[in-house]
């Protein structure tokens, strides 16, 4: 496996350990009937539960970036010190994104956010060259 594709694989499941940090907090603010329910009456979730939700979705975004960029790279043989380097950064950059946007970082997590997907374009980028 190369390691642009274990980042891609890691960064799968940490998009997994979100939808779990998200659930929990979403879980403690709604309760367990709420939350069992088919919530056919949605709720506006708040503070970190919001939070937790927003990273997850922003994630689910990023990820699909990613997973076409490790994708084209990957297909086109184009790999290279730089995608390892980038994919390692967009890895890094959600790692650090979820306490980021969990307890408030800001400017923080919007740059951060930026690292993430100026890593993505850089990828799909030395894919086509």
């Amino acid at each position: 496996m190369t390691p642009e594709l274990t980042a891609l694989t890691l960064a799968a499941l940490l998009q997994i350990v979100q939808m779990a940090i998200f659930s929990v907090l979403a879980q403690r603010q709604v309760g367990r009937k709420y939350a069992a329910s088919p919530r056919d009456e949605s709720r506006q979730l708040k503070g970190r539960a919001g939070r937790a939700q927003r990273a997850m979705n922003n994630h689910f975004e990023g990820l699909i970036l990613f997973t076409i960029a490790v994708a084209a790279v990957t297909y086109a043989d184009k790999t290279s010190a730089l995608t390892v380097l980038c994919a390692l950064a967009y890895l890094g950059a959600r790692l650090l994104y979820i306490p980021a946007y969990l307890l408030g970082w800001t400017p923080w997590r919007s740059l951060i956010w930026a690292v993430g997907l100026f890593a993505t374009a850089v990828m799909l980028v030395a894919a086509l060259f």
